[in-house]
């Protein structure tokens, strides 16, 4: 009895044991799951949360936008296409063949030089048949005026009746109505026939030439090419078009500073001499025409310019970069966020879009933290981690 009672003790103690290292290991592997889930939601919250840049309206965004102010300082850089002063296509008034050109694409020409001979054997005989009948309706005519005259004469001796000299006079009057129409004629054709010869209606430079030795022109041909385009590049036009929110400040006199990608570098002062006086109700813009000399015909018709016109922005509007816009059904949104992370959609109405920077004119103070690429399903409420090297204390 004694050497059963020390080892029932023991099989305790090592059931005891057990059950304690059993108990152990359920309680580590509890808490190990508790972390991995835990570290597991945490990681799920992270992805859940995106990570945004964030800019100040009233400052440079770090490197998205470049310095506002400096934009500013600079003007409103608008696209502008230039025009010559005056530009023709010059098309055949005659139906012929290219006989010989005279002058090619960059001549310069002067008012009345001509450009080009045409070969219109058709109108050259109905000249010709007109002229004839010319004569012929003189010849009638000559004839019934002398008779006129000599029936006149004997109805004042009561020789003829008043009737017969009336109808007489009659036929002379309707003679030379017929020598008149035919004279008529003569002169249509000789005018038709001068335009054999293409002429430059004005001086300038040549800047197309599609006529060719031996091909038939046809006058009246809407689907045509013209035969040469006289430019007068003395001086150029320049249209741009102008955001509503600054056409009140464009006005005839103000001067632009002008460049081109050709010229890098160089800049050209342009006057702008006047506006449509309407908004485009499609685009919203305005259209000027600036004018521009060209002593040296740098400028070219036909080409692309940047605009810098020195109008100031919106007074208490701001500036923001252009992929900070969330567009919606209801208008252009801006996304901020509060200190605690959180989204608040802003609509916003844009004042000039410069491109890479868009001007606010109203929804924005200036003093909020402006999400610089928000992600397309950003809506209020919604949670953000700021990226603090990029926000503005």
């Amino acid at each position: 009895m004694s050497d059963e009672q020390p080892q029932n003790r023991t099989l305790k103690r090592v059931g005891v044991g057990a059950g304690v290292i059993a108990i152990a290991v359920v309680a580590l592997g509890i808490a190990v799951r508790s972390g991995a889930d835990t570290e597991l939601a945490k990681t799920t919250a992270d992805a859940a949360t995106p990570t945004v840049a964030v800019m100040r309206p009233d400052g440079a965004p770090a490197s998205d936008v470049s310095d506002a102010k400096s934009d500013n300082a600079r003007g409103l850089v608008l696209p502008g296409t230039i025009q010559a002063f005056n530009s023709a296509p010059i098309y055949a008034r005659t139906n012929g063949y290219v006989r010989k050109w005279l002058v090619d694409i960059g001549d310069s020409v002067r008012e009345g030089q001509r450009l080009a001979i045409l070969d219109a054997p058709e109108v050259d005989q109905q000249l010709a048949q007109a002229r004839a009948d010319y004569q012929t309706a003189l010849a009638q005519q000559k004839l019934a005026q002398s008779t006129s005259t000599r029936w006149s004469s004997m109805l004042e001796k009561d020789a003829v009746s008043k009737q017969e000299a009336d109808e007489k006079a009659g036929d002379f009057a309707a003679k030379s109505a017929i020598a008149n129409a035919q004279l008529a004629n003569v002169k249509r054709l000789t005018a038709l026939q001068g335009f054999s010869q293409i002429v430059a209606p004005f001086s300038g430079v040549v800047t197309s030439r599609s006529a060719q030795i031996g091909a038939l022109v046809t006058s009246g041909n809407a689907s045509a090419q013209p035969l040469f385009t006289v430019s007068d590049v003395h001086r150029m036009r320049i249209y741009v078009r102008v955001p509503q929110a600054t056409s009140g400040q464009i006005k005839p006199g103000l001067h632009a500073t002008m460049t081109l990608p050709e010229y890098p570098g160089r800049s050209f002062d342009a006057v702008m001499t006047r506006s449509a006086g309407a908004v485009d109700t499609q685009s919203g813009t305005m259209l000027i025409e600036l004018q521009a000399d060209n002593p040296d015909k740098a400028l070219k018709p036909g080409g692309f310019a940047q605009v810098t016109l020195p109008v100031a922005g919106t007074h208490g509007s701001v500036r923001v970069p252009s992929s900070a816009l969330i567009f919606r059904e209801s208008g252009p949104m801006i996304g901020i966020v509060d200190g605690r992370g959180k989204v608040t959609v802003k609509p916003v109405s844009i004042g000039r879009d410069e491109g890479q920077v868009v001007e606010i004119v109203s929804g924005l103070t200036g003093h909020e933290q402006v999400i610089v690429t928000p992600p397309d399903a950003l809506d209020t409420g919604d949670t953000v981690r700021v990226e603090s090297a990029n926000a503005k204390k």
